[in-house]
């Protein structure tokens, strides 16, 4: 779940922090697999409000493929049946293999754990880690790298060993 950010200066620090904390744990995780005997792969997914029914995502996977080739009518009809219906958001996860082990994991959910200083997959309010950002408003680089590698290094660390 994505996190709460609760004032503006919060969104433009988490701007400016999430596309190059995603990068980092990318390419963190690249090193970390080119010396593991785990496997990766990316794969994109939708990740639905935690009560949704497997009815009501149905339905609304029906009527976004209704979309494609509804009237201008039809599509506004559409639309107004979508606002009253939960919508997931693009999620995307390492899948790792080893043997006949497999782990999955949210890339999202790394990313937000290298920005926040208090995130849970909840969706609690969270803070941005200013540490993360210089005294000239920019990314502080070889924090960021410092923090994020080490948060990928601890994950691999946590994967089952046999």
């Amino acid at each position: 779940m994505p996190p709460k950010i609760t004032n503006s200066d919060a969104w433009r620090q988490a701007e400016l922090l999430m596309q190059p904390a995603f990068i980092r744990v990318v390419d963190n995780i690249r090193k970390q697999l080119d010396a593991s005997p785990w496997k990766g792969t990316y794969q994109d997914v939708l990740i639905w409000p935690a009560s949704t029914t497997d009815e009501t995502k149905a339905l609304v996977n029906q009527l976004l493929q209704d979309m494609e080739t509804a009237t201008p009518a039809q599509a506004e009809e559409i639309r107004a049946t979508l606002a009253g219906l939960p919508m997931p958001h693009p999620g995307y996860h390492l899948l790792l293999q080893r043997q006949d082990q497999h782990v999955s994991v949210d890339l999202w959910d790394l990313c937000y754990q290298v920005c926040f200083l208090n995130y849970s997959p909840e969706g609690s309010v969270v803070d941005i880690d200013a540490s993360l950002i210089d005294e000239f408003g920019d990314v502080d680089w070889q924090r960021l790298e410092d923090k994020t590698k080490q948060l990928v290094e601890q994950f691999f660390a946590s994967l089952p060993e046999s």
